[in-house]
């Protein structure tokens, strides 16, 4: 059964709205980490988000069976892969090797604390969950939430 994200921490675990944000870097990945903490901690947007990814991924299969990996760790991964223009192989080692990312799934630990890792084929068929169509309404939630921080941001700076 596939949750939105794991509701209760685990002990060791980094809290994914705590992740870290690289500020002084002009590469793509800090930029989309930065937006995807955003998504995560406005509950309108992720209210949002979580409703289109249950409508796709979750509709009309049975609340039963194994657990799957959480809507936000597809999402995650999916929007990843397409920001930065990488194959599932990269994408594998990423999830796999950076703590950044790692943290924005929920699965980083502190040092003291097993390791999680995530299998390449996992990682594929779970972002091929997303298809264009859904990808495509996701990006029109994420547009309409930079065009509001974006207003919020004028207003403070211009009255």
């Amino acid at each position: 059964m596939r949750k939105r994200f794991e509701q209760q921490h685990e002990l060791g675990l980094k809290p994914i709205s705590e992740t870290r944000i690289l500020t002084k870097s002009r590469d793509d990945f800090p930029a989309l980490v930065a937006s995807l903490v955003m998504i995560f901690t406005n509950v309108n947007y992720n209210e949002q988000l979580f409703s289109i990814l249950e409508n796709k991924i979750t509709k009309n299969k049975k609340a039963t069976g194994r657990k799957g990996m959480d809507l936000w760790q597809i999402f995650v991964l999916a929007q990843t892969r397409l920001a930065l223009n990488i194959d599932y192989d990269r994408l594998d080692v990423m999830a796999n090797s950076n703590s950044i990312l790692r943290q924005l799934l929920g699965i980083e630990r502190e040092s003291t604390f097993a390791y999680k890792e995530i299998s390449l084929q996992t990682i594929k068929d779970n972002v091929a969950l997303l298809d264009d169509e859904t990808l495509k309404e996701i990006n029109v939630e994420i547009v309409k939430f930079a065009h509001d921080v974006l207003k919020k941001k004028r207003r403070k700076h211009y009255p």
